[in-house]
């Protein structure tokens, strides 16, 4: 008899077991659909116009190396005929003015999730994206495979909270005013859906151009009524005068904007350079020193 009961309570163990285990497939909570962005996180850095400002770095953990190449940014680098279809990479994919649509690839055989695919409508050129993020467990590429503007991105399920790991990104941008991201940028990505509004949390560190990981959030709300279709692109010559190979840019101590900003906002010139200290309370005190000893013009 004690080992009918034992044999009992065993089934009953894996019972509950095999139910647990269901649960947590079932936590998988479904992120497909049509989703319309929203705009109230810095709104006014992501609409275009305005845009951020020149040299305006303020929040964010950027190196010194980063300020340099930002501030010899000329935005008519976007007119190039090389430049006008140039997308988003990955680090800055969740920012752009830019709606999407999830769908999800299952095995027919094992139902199991394959892949997710993000499609972006065009909001910053290219004609729309489409990203995928690999669900079935496959290892990312070595380290000398191809970099693309959307890199190489894994995916796992934590209860209904779906974690990405992104590599091999092309070297890009984290703000449209040219401050950059290098290609040896990587990121860690969650995505939390609470009833019909989608939260994106992203993570960057990047040993080149960050003194610190970038976190941002963005979010969107699912829109059954949206329909996203892809808008023709085509590539002219925007810029006349200028001879074969021209690239706009400033070279370094010339760009005579980078002071514009600082001036507008009544700010000190060095609290718009960001870097990791700006980000944190205690740069008050710094602030107070730096009106002190130089009163803002």
């Amino acid at each position: 008899m004690r080992h009918v009961h034992r044999v009992e309570r065993a089934a009953m163990s894996l019972v509950i077991l095999t139910t647990l285990e269901s649960g947590r497939a079932a936590a998988q909570i479904d992120l497909s659909g049509e989703w319309a962005a929203r705009l109230h996180e810095e709104v006014l850095l992501r609409r275009d116009p305005p845009g951020p400002s020149i040299g305006d770095y303020t929040g964010l953990p950027v190196n010194e190396a980063a300020r340099l190449k930002a501030d010899s940014w000329d935005a008519s680098i976007l007119s190039v005929r090389e430049h006008q279809t140039t997308p988003s990479s990955a680090i800055y994919w969740a920012r752009s003015l830019a709606n999407m649509r999830i769908t999800t690839t299952v095995d027919e055989k094992t139902q199991q999730i394959i892949a997710l695919t993000i499609y972006r409508s065009p909001g910053t050129g290219a004609g729309g994206t489409t990203r995928t993020i690999w669900m079935d467990g496959r290892p990312h590429p070595p380290e000398y495979a191809a970099h693309t503007w959307l890199g190489f991105s894994t995916g796992r399920w934590e209860g209904q909270t779906l974690v990405v790991e992104t590599t091999h990104l092309k070297m890009g941008v984290i703000q449209r005013n040219g401050l950059p991201h290098s290609d040896q940028a990587t990121m860690a990505e969650r995505f939390y859906r609470h009833g019909d509004v989608l939260t994106y949390v992203s993570i960057a560190d990047d040993p080149i151009y960050l003194e610190e990981p970038l976190v941002r959030t963005t979010n969107w709300v699912l829109d059954p009524l949206q329909r996203l279709e892809p808008i023709p692109t085509r590539i002219v010559d925007e810029i006349a005068g200028q001879p074969k190979g021209y690239v706009p840019h400033h070279l370094p101590g010339s760009n005579p904007y980078l002071h514009e900003f600082a001036d507008r906002v009544i700010l000190p010139y060095e609290a718009t350079r960001g870097g990791a200290r700006t980000m944190y309370p205690e740069y008050q005190q710094r602030l107070k020193e730096l009106t002190q000893v130089a009163p803002i013009r």
